[in-house]
């Protein structure tokens, strides 16, 4: 009997990007705690930065409402879900999510 041989699986991703330029503003630290969490949480992305975002190299079957849900709980956990929220943002070149700083209306009364 010969062996079959099985054909090899092609692993297809998508890349999408986050920028993180508002969150780095204030702490360049915290960008680099976000990176960490998602590696932790998300062990098979593939993440770098360049300058203000980060690259996200996934596999095509994880949904990107994973990232941002993770996006969501780094910023639970840090104290930051107060001031910070990704938005979803899409153009002909890039697909991803922006962490933007939330608008915070102070009205004064006399």
């Amino acid at each position: 009997m010969a062996k079959k041989k099985h054909p090899k699986k092609i692993e297809i991703t998508k890349t999408i990007y986050i920028d993180v330029k508002d969150l780095s503003f204030k702490n360049d630290q915290n960008v680099d705690d976000l990176i960490r969490f998602l590696k932790e949480h998300l062990p098979q992305l593939e993440i770098s930065r360049e300058g203000n975002e980060l690259v996200v190299i996934m596999s095509a079957d994880l949904s990107k409402r994973a990232i941002r849900t993770r996006i969501k709980k780094f910023l639970y956990k840090k104290n930051l879900k107060e001031k910070f929220r990704p938005i979803l943002y899409k153009t002909d070149e890039k697909d991803g999510y922006s962490i933007k700083e939330r608008k915070i209306f102070e009205f004064s009364y006399y």
